[in-house]
């Protein structure tokens, strides 16, 4: 009798854990459509983002756009070792190398000078990155915790993850984008080229809400809730020289419902569209409201939709196959779909009727709309979204556009590949 019992209870949790297994793979998604949207250049359109987003619409910040890592971490770290107060770094990435040996250097310099330094290390995306790396940090006083590690208490929130990638100084300067810390996205090497990226330095009241985004996450690795006036220094609301109209900072967290604001965020401005949007990303997976989203504004709208996506340089072969997977319905209905040939092509932006432009951390997948911490930031701004297209224009002339007859003549190999892509679609 005993032991049937303890069969039934063995059967029972085998059949329980197949179910969730089941679920983690194959759960369908959460449906998103935008009923009748405001135009995009009203005011009931900003009104309507900031009420579904939750975020403060700012008009007062400039932001400056940094193409690629020669550009980007030169300008951080200068930012870094002009730091007075404090320095709040969040990252994915943060891999040992040249690049990350410069900043735990600028970092031990600022903390020994009484610069309160913290940062917040994703454990699973830097989990090769030893605690004995940051030891001159540690030993001036710096602070580096880890985003969920791997313990009994975080198994149930082990796939979420801070894919955010954030720098703030002083509480007055902020940095935010895609691009992580390593040495890939600065140097050549023999097999790969530097990546192209970008990240933006935003500098303005704005810069608040990016460190509440910091502060969120540092409370949740560290137990400490971040406040005083060398964080929070509160700047006051005069409009900076070349302030974009609005400025938004989406902080994304996946809900129990499985809705993020990330997504409602892109699903809105795509139902806005008019007249075109251009796409940039590095992990090209829409699920199925958001390719219903691209198909109406193409069909109904005569919305002009330009993608760029990464080419044989990906760093995630198993990822771009299950993207091109889904290419031929879009080719089919009118977008242009190139694929960028000299390195791995990493950046993250949208750009949607040459006026609101996103760039943050997201990427146009399962896993950075429903399962990891992300941010981004949305502005209106026809300069900002121009200077954004003058790079987009760029990344084209160095791409490969896909044509719908050579999209049809994939390999067998591909195609076979491209099934396994789709059974693990969800976690990519």
């Amino acid at each position: 009798m005993e032991s049937t019992f303890f069969t039934v209870v063995a059967i029972t949790a085998i059949v329980l854990q197949s179910f969730l297994i089941f679920l983690f793979f194959f759960e369908p998604g959460l449906r998103y459509k935008v009923c009748s949207p405001p135009s995009l250049d009203s005011r009931e359109f900003l009104n309507l983002l900031e009420a579904l987003v939750d975020a403060r619409c700012y008009r007062s910040s400039c932001v400056e756009v940094l193409t690629n890592g020669e550009a980007f971490y030169a300008s951080e770290l200068k930012a870094i070792r002009e730091a007075q107060k404090s320095i709040n770094l969040e990252a994915y990435i943060f891999q040992q190398g040249e690049v990350t040996r410069r900043f735990v250097e600028a970092f031990a310099e600022r903390a020994r000078a009484g610069v309160k330094v913290n940062l917040v290390i994703d454990a699973i995306g830097s989990f090769a990155t030893s605690t004995s790396y940051f030891a001159p940090l540690s030993e001036a006083g710096g602070r580096v915790e880890r985003y969920h590690p791997v313990r009994w208490d975080t198994l149930a929130r082990f796939n979420n993850r801070t894919h955010r990638v954030l720098l703030v100084i002083d509480g007055r300067v902020g940095f935010l984008g895609g691009a992580g810390f390593a040495d890939q996205w600065l140097h050549d090497t023999a097999k790969n080229p530097r990546w192209r990226d970008t990240i933006v330095r935003v500098h303005g009241e704005v810069v608040t809400s990016l460190q509440a985004a910091f502060a969120e996450n540092w409370l949740e690795s560290s137990g400490e809730i971040l406040s005083g006036e060398e964080y929070f220094p509160f700047p006051n609301d005069s409009v900076e020289a070349g302030a974009s109209k609005a400025q938004l900072v989406v902080r994304s967290s996946p809900s129990m419902g499985r809705s993020t604001r990330a997504r409602i965020l892109f699903q809105t401005l795509l139902a806005s569209a008019e007249q075109s949007i251009c796409l940039a990303t590095p992990y090209f997976l829409p699920d199925q409201s958001a390719r219903a989203e691209m198909l109406r504004a193409m069909r109904e709208r005569g919305v002009r939709l330009r993608i760029l996506a990464p080419g044989k340089r990906s760093d995630q072969l198993l990822t771009r196959r299950s993207s091109r997977r889904l290419y031929g319905e879009l080719l089919q209905a009118g977008a242009q779909i190139y694929e960028y040939q000299p390195a791995m092509m990493h950046t993250k932006a949208l750009i949607v009727d040459n006026v609101w432009s996103i760039v943050g951390s997201t990427n146009f997948d399962h896993r950075s709309f429903g399962l990891n911490d992300e941010l981004n930031l949305v502005c209106c701004d026809d300069r900002l979204a121009a200077r954004l297209t003058e790079d987009f224009e760029k990344d084209l002339k160095h791409s490969h556009l896909i044509e719908y007859s050579e999209w049809k003549q994939r390999s067998l190999l591909e195609k076979a590949h491209e099934c396994l892509g789709w059974v693990l679609e969800r976690q990519q």
